[in-house]
């Protein structure tokens, strides 16, 4: 979902070491019509999911990162929420906005360089509170408390970077109340229970000490919140996904030169884990279906669209696009599978410094619509809240 090389090229290329945001000419507040919406004259809507929103990154020592909206039911989508709604905030949402989470009504943004989560009502996308964390990259809940993965240390490449930690929160008030130290730059998150208790994975990426990346997956128990050891992986895991029968699939994207992506999955109960023959750039997760795309970093640097069965893990769908819309696209980004209807979404970050592109695709592989974005958009989060934006 992330490419991290040119993340960390950025950060030597701007000497970007932020920890507030920046003030900058704030992007545009626009809603545009994209497809037919779905509300029935009574309200009413097939299925729970209201629409979602999209959270762009912007390129990196730009603060642009921005929110946008799309109402499934009038079928609009608008761009750069959170200026236009919350001019009481300083500076906007800030530097690099690096994930998207929803949970009990609230709206989680990770913003990596600006060292902050911005903690946002689903609702109305309104500002609710944030909270500081240096370098952080991923959140995940589990009761009344969030986890955050964060590098630690100072953005950039360095041999001698130290070792990332993973940092637990209060969500009634907002407050750290405990950290925990894993591996060198730890990216994606998952929690599941095993007959060892509550557990929290964590993987360990590396990535600035390249080309000595990590490649172990650190696992926390939740009890005690203490470590309990690292697992071995393949080299530089940064996604993370459980899978039916508790099990984790790891994304491990290789040396970006002559180590390939390589895709793991880890038998939870049991320790056993099994190579899979497909490497995995990009996931999303819809009932049994994995949606998936591979870019090749290595020798001709081809791009794979495909679906995977979660349950078997055989490929259900390949290629995953049919139409030839894919050749069109640059830099494809993220991948997210909606939660009801048959259908799944890609965007493309184009040339990283100028708005992306989001694309809506039916099961059938053909391309449905498709919209400008904000720079680099980067994640995606449905809601069944009736969201009202005013």
């Amino acid at each position: 979902m992330k490419n991290i090389k040119f993340i960390l090229l950025l950060s030597v290329l701007l000497l970007t070491t932020a920890s507030c945001r920046k003030a900058e000419t704030p992007l545009a507040f626009e809603r545009v019509p994209v497809t037919e919406g779905l509300r029935r004259p009574d309200g009413s809507m097939d299925g729970k999911t209201t629409g979602f929103y999209l959270l762009n990154q912007g390129n990196m020592g730009s603060n642009k990162a921005s929110l946008d909206w799309f109402d499934a039911g009038t079928g609009w989508y608008y761009r750069n929420l959170f200026a236009a709604l919350n001019p009481q905030v300083a500076m906007e949402l800030g530097d690099v906005g690096n994930d998207l989470q929803l949970y009990r009504g609230r709206l989680y943004a990770v913003i990596n360089c600006s060292d902050l989560v911005e903690v946002m009502e689903v609702r109305t996308a309104r500002h609710l509170g944030s909270f500081q964390i240096p370098n952080c990259r991923y959140i995940a809940f589990d009761g009344d408390y969030a986890y955050v993965s964060s590098y630690a240390g100072p953005v950039g490449l360095d041999p001698n970077a130290r070792p990332g930690k993973v940092v637990k929160v209060d969500l009634r008030t907002l407050e750290i109340v405990a950290e925990c130290t894993v591996g060198y730059q730890p990216e994606q998150l998952a929690i599941c229970t095993t007959s060892a208790g509550r557990r929290l994975y964590v993987a360990n990426s590396g990535g600035y000490r390249a080309p000595d990346y990590d490649h172990r997956i650190s696992i926390i128990d939740l009890k005690d919140f203490e470590l309990v050891e690292h697992i071995e992986t393949g080299l530089n895991p940064q996604l993370l996904q459980l899978l039916p029968g508790k099990r984790l699939l790891v994304s491990c994207t290789g040396n970006y030169k002559d180590i390939p992506v390589r895709t793991e999955v880890i038998d939870l109960e049991n320790g056993s884990r099994k190579e899979l023959d497909y490497g995995i750039s990009g996931m999303s997760l819809a009932g049994n279906t994995l949606y998936c795309y591979c870019k090749d970093l290595t020798g001709g640097r081809q791009l794979r669209w495909f679906a995977v069965d979660a349950r078997t893990l055989e490929v259900i769908a390949d290629p995953l696009i049919r139409d030839g819309t894919e050749k069109t696209m640059k830099v494809p980004f993220a991948i997210a599978a909606h939660p009801e209807r048959e259908e799944f979404y890609v965007t493309d970050a184009r040339d990283y410094v100028t708005p992306g592109k989001l694309h809506c695709y039916g099961t059938d592989g053909r391309l449905k619509w498709s919209v400008t974005t904000g720079d680099i958009p980067a994640c995606i989060a449905f809601t069944t809240e009736t969201v009202k934006i005013e």
